[in-house]
């Protein structure tokens, strides 16, 4: 890795008698898409989740932006630039999608009632932006609630994108999404890479989608880094194989 914008080094947390990670140590570059992999239960969603703070690891280091950022607060890594969406999303389901958009920026970033306040047609104008992009201009003013899966999923990453991340963790983004979606949902991820220049990182457990958008990927098997590499490194590697096929 050249440039890597999150370091994560010889993390472990457990919960209870639980070792959910066990010395997990990984990189991910700036600029880049990284995948990580794994079968239920590997401990994907709690690495994610120390990264980002949402809780304390029990030991290790995580750098973000070359800040150390293990003890910090979820709120205060997210008003760094580090960002993550869910499995199940979460949006205000009796909102539309435009105030759904707007109420993201005051969710996440302190003290932003005030700023909302004085830029209000202007924080309108980029949801309205926004929703265009991930393919959702055509239902800015429906309740969001009555929006399919695949596009309350789409409607969780604009919500993202509005607050402008540096880097974006997408845990399982094509999970329950019609597969006729699927490509338009990895072209807006590739969009957002490429064209707003979002580092992003992504747990997925489909592969074609993984092997396709990913230029490095890490796998994980019973909280422990099995093996790392390029997609074509990982789709013949027997361990990763094992792990899937095996069910280890």
């Amino acid at each position: 890795m050249g440039n890597p914008i999150i370091n994560v080094e010889n993390v472990s947390k457990s919960y209870g008698g639980v070792k959910a990670n066990m010395n997990i140590s990984m990189k991910v570059e700036a600029g880049s898409i990284t995948g990580i992999i794994g079968p239920n239960g590997c401990g994907k969603t709690t690495l994610f989740n120390s990264i980002v703070g949402y809780h304390a690891i029990d030991s290790g280091s995580i750098k973000f932006d070359n800040q150390e950022i293990s003890k910090l607060w979820v709120g205060d890594i997210a008003r760094l630039g580090l960002l993550r969406t869910f499995q199940q999303t979460r949006i205000y389901n009796k909102m539309n999608c435009v105030d759904n958009m707007q109420i993201s920026i005051s969710h996440r970033k302190g003290s932003a009632s005030k700023m909302f306040a004085s830029r209000k047609g202007e924080i309108k104008d980029r949801a309205e932006h926004l929703l265009e992009f991930v393919g959702l201009y055509s239902k800015r003013n429906l309740i969001s609630g009555d929006l399919s899966f695949g596009q309350q999923k789409l409607l969780e990453f604009a919500m993202a994108l509005m607050n402008e991340p540096k880097v974006l963790l997408l845990d399982e983004p094509t999970a329950g999404i019609n597969p006729t979606l699927i490509n338009g949902l990895i072209d807006r991820l590739r969009k957002a890479n490429e064209e707003l220049g979002i580092t992003l990182c992504v747990i997925e457990h489909n592969m074609r989608v993984i092997m396709n958008l990913a230029s490095d990927i890490y796998c994980l098997s019973n909280g422990k880094m099995l093996a790392s590499g390029k997609p074509s490194e990982l789709q013949n590697d027997e361990r990763v194989i094992d792990a899937y096929l095996g069910g280890h």
